[in-house]
């Protein structure tokens, strides 16, 4: 026999608040692609699929992508190396056309807004003659908003709030709250 606390119903109704609000915001047919597409992930949210087009891309060599709830864009394309790892955080979206290439780790925070034609990379891909291939960790913290045809190079540490104008090439950290751009990028100003 069953037995419903109090506690039990309003964690209940609140899945349900929450069931009908996402489908309010998202279509069935989007939550079915999300479905689809979350069979590249080891551990993942709800994932949503929007656009009529291309379906998001992966090609794993051999690492492992985490996501928790995300909105990935019609185009995006996701590369992993051996033994990579790529993780998504919550509320985080993906717009149409963005590429990762994680050869080692790209981790990306909670809540941020990446628009369209976004490319983020930890290595340079091929070594230049005679040197040793670099690749570097990629982070972006919480709420950091990337404007699109932006670049992130390897080894960046971009910080919680960060505005990317677009077109920017990030090649250095970025402080938290910054607004930045340009072609090698630079402090603008900051977030109030």
């Amino acid at each position: 026999m069953l037995f419903f606390t109090a506690t039990h119903m309003r964690k209940i109704f609140d899945v349900l608040q929450l069931t009908r609000k996402r489908l309010e915001r998202y279509s069935i047919w989007e939550h079915l692609k999300g479905i689809w597409f979350s069979r590249h992930f080891a551990e993942h949210g709800i994932i949503v699929v929007t656009g009529r087009g291309m379906f998001p891309k992966v090609f794993n060599n051999g690492g492992k992508m985490y996501a928790e709830n995300c909105q990935f864009y019609e185009g995006v394309r996701l590369e992993i190396g051996k033994g990579a790892v790529l993780r998504i955080g919550n509320g985080t979206y993906l717009n149409r056309n963005t590429l990762i290439v994680a050869e080692t780790s790209i981790v990306i925070g909670k809540n941020c807004r990446i628009a369209w034609d976004v490319v983020i990379m930890d290595s340079d891909l091929h070594p230049i003659p005679g040197k040793v291939m670099e690749i570097k960790p990629v982070v972006l913290e919480d709420d950091v908003w990337i404007g699109c045809r932006s670049i992130i190079l390897k080894g960046v540490h971009i910080g919680s709030g960060a505005i990317i104008g677009a077109g920017s090439v990030v090649t250095k950290d970025v402080p938290a709250n910054a607004i930045i751009g340009g072609v090698p990028a630079q402090v603008i100003s900051f977030r109030k």
